[in-house]
């Protein structure tokens, strides 16, 4: 799994994401938001159904930043919760 570039666009765009998107969560895939859904299920789940798995990443964008952490999902997605 290498998703280093969709963190790299993340820590470039978090403060605008989070302007935007605060406590939803983004699928993040070369560079774009590819779509803003309300739970992890809901954004791998419609997210699976046009790239493969483990060619995007779904991350929480937190209200508050200081609570932000990194896990790795079971399918292999990065998932950000806060």
């Amino acid at each position: 799994m290498h998703l280093e570039k969709e963190q790299a666009f993340y820590e470039s765009s978090k403060v605008e994401l989070r302007s935007k998107y605060a406590g939803k969560r983004v699928v993040i895939s070369n560079n774009e938001i590819l779509g803003v859904y309300d739970s992890d299920r809901e954004a791998m789940q419609e997210t699976a159904k046009i790239i493969p798995r483990g060619s995007f990443m779904v991350k929480y964008i937190p209200q508050n930043p200081k609570k932000e952490i990194l896990r790795i999902s079971p399918v292999g997605n990065i998932v950000s919760y806060g």
